[in-house]
């Protein structure tokens, strides 16, 4: 054999060698591409993680994006979700608690990237109760498991744990058209356009429909659920309006702030029923000193440790009988305010 087929031989043998080694490799990098973590195959690696139908073993993290985290009541409904999370996972679990101060884009960056971490399930407060679907949606079909609280989403989602909401407002109102024996005007201050204040609401206006000497004043202005917001709304209707029997605030955070306006304003003409059952309102309620009449009370805590017990089951293939899950509201006024227990 001559230098030149030598050359021509070696050159041959190196191109075989390089498409054999290149066929192994794709072969490998195919193989692992195809292994998803819903695979039999991984299902068979990680034992802790999916049984044979798919449902986890193990809760393992939980997103939850609330509200506003600055209202006390949130604060709450944070303690007992990682409470409750860690309880059926241990303490291992992540949980991770987010607040969207009630803004869309920000709530939708947060699923977004509770789902990029392959969070197991997402709690969800919504900041808007329609707005927020896409969110959901797209939540959903990522295959996680989503829970609302506090107020509904307009949403496919696989439940919903709210206080009873349309309840709330009717004792609430029913607390005020009683007190005012069916005579006087009203100021509805409202927040921001997501179920739960909508619901309680329409239960107050059920009620002071039936009072025809019951003269609504406003009851569309936002007060977006804070004490800040109280005050300023308050703060207006007060100059607006001189002369005002009672204000039914959506939550405590804004009703305390109703009542910071009056005494910004020196006006002691008017109570005002709020809903939460907040450590500040029954505290002021209890004084005698405030404006504070009432509030409905809601459960926080139970609401969020009921999610994460019913997304734990769904997770497990356990469906709730109801997706729908109602927890009753009950009012504390002053005379039922010293046997009263609060969050």
């Amino acid at each position: 054999m001559d230098v030149k087929k030598q050359a021509m031989s070696k050159d041959k043998l190196l191109r075989v060698y390089a498409a054999t080694l290149l066929s192994i490799v794709s072969g490998t990098l195919v193989s692992c591409t195809n292994i998803s973590p819903n695979s039999p195959t991984a299902a068979d690696t990680d034992t802790n993680t999916h049984t044979n139908n798919g449902s986890r073993h193990k809760l393992r993290s939980v997103g939850v994006t609330l509200g506003d985290l600055s209202n006390p009541f949130f604060v709450v409904m944070a303690q007992g979700a990682e409470k409750e999370a860690k309880k059926i996972g241990g303490e291992d679990v992540r949980v991770t608690v987010v607040s969207s101060g009630y803004d869309l884009n920000q709530q939708f960056n947060q699923i977004e990237n509770f789902v990029a971490a392959n969070t197991d399930l997402i709690i969800i407060n919504a900041a808007d109760s329609k707005g927020i679907r896409p969110a959901v949606d797209q939540a959903r079909q990522a295959g996680k498991v989503v829970i609302a609280v506090d107020t509904a989403i307009e949403a496919d989602i696989d439940a919903t744990v709210t206080t009873n909401n349309v309840q709330a407002g009717e004792i609430s109102c029913q607390y005020i058209a009683d007190r005012l024996k069916g005579k006087g005007n009203v100021v509805i201050v409202n927040g921001p356009p997501v179920t739960s204040v909508i619901q309680r609401v329409d239960g107050c206006l059920k009620v002071l429909a039936k009072y025809p000497d019951i003269k609504l004043l406003s009851k569309d202005q936002n007060a977006e659920g804070s004490r800040d917001g109280g005050l300023r709304v308050m703060s207006d209707l007060l100059v607006t309006f001189p002369k005002i029997d009672a204000v039914f605030a959506i939550n405590d955070p804004s009703g305390v702030g109703v009542d910071l306006a009056a005494n910004q304003a020196k006006r002691q003409d008017f109570f005002i029923v709020g809903v939460d059952g907040a450590p500040e309102a029954i505290e002021a309620i209890a004084s005698g000193d405030s404006l504070y009449a009432a509030t409905a009370t809601q459960n926080p805590r139970g609401m969020t440790q009921t999610a994460i017990q019913v997304g734990n089951d769904i997770l497990h293939g356990k469906k709730p009988e109801s997706p729908n899950i109602l927890i009753p509201a009950k009012l504390i006024t002053k005379e039922n305010v010293s046997t009263s227990t609060g969050w």
